[in-house]
């Protein structure tokens, strides 16, 4: 706020400077109101500031408007009352009451603090010239929201690259674990199919061994009788 004020009261002396070299005479009172703040979008190319201001005790002619432009360590004189650059800056009446800036080819480099002077030239009252509070325009940079979407874009292509590859790698394991499985049981199978063969081929085995023992068990003994009988 105290660069502020400095710059009012720098803008006051230029004021009465300039109405001092015109000649100014009578008295009057003027207030001057300006926005305190302008934001331009980043595709914007002109900017319109407005400056009212209401008079008192003035001639009914039509006062001075005057624009100055205030940077960090420098300030411009745009309008005072003609303008410096007839292609960037022009300066109309919106009303009887009310004038605007309008500033053409807006740059991100135009993004400053400004002032709106009113003087009434054949007024020598100190009141009879004033300035408002000035303006703060800010306009957007481009590359600042390229730069986060193309970030926003990036990022999410990443979550997706790394999702599909972490699934991938969730099932390439899923599957080895399902084929080992599958392998073991049907080895598993398989022996148990060996196994059981080997089963029923031995119990076929022993059942044709215990018929042949019963066989030879159980032959008549009247057979051997007769032998030895016939012998004799």
């Amino acid at each position: 706020m105290a660069s502020v004020n400095k710059f009012q009261k720098a803008l006051v002396l230029a004021l009465d400077w300039i109405l001092y070299s015109i000649g100014a005479t009578g008295s009057c009172h003027v207030t001057v109101t300006q926005p305190r703040f302008q934001e331009a979008e980043h595709s914007a190319h002109t900017a319109l500031l407005t400056c009212a201001f209401s008079a008192h005790g003035c001639s009914p002619s039509q006062p001075q408007v005057l624009w100055f432009r205030f940077f960090p360590t420098r300030h411009e004189d745009l309008c005072t009352p003609e303008c410096m650059n007839r292609q960037k800056f022009q300066v109309h009446a919106s009303s009887e009451n009310n004038y605007s800036l309008q500033i053409n080819d807006l740059t991100v480099n135009n993004s400053a603090l400004y002032f709106c002077g009113i003087a009434f030239a054949n007024s020598g009252s100190p009141h009879s010239k004033q300035t408002g509070d000035g303006t703060v325009l800010t306009k957007r940079e481009r590359h600042n929201t390229e730069e986060f979407n193309s970030m926003i874009i990036i990022s999410t292509l990443l979550l997706l690259y790394s999702i599909t590859v972490f699934t991938i790698l969730i099932v390439h394991k899923l599957k080895r674990k399902l084929l080992n499985r599958s392998g073991n049981e049907g080895q598993r199978t398989e022996n148990c199919k060996i196994s059981s063969g080997r089963k029923i081929f031995r119990a076929i085995a022993q059942e044709l061994q215990k018929q042949r023992y019963a066989e030879h068990c159980h032959q008549p003994d009247h057979l051997e009788d007769d032998t030895v009988y016939q012998n004799r």
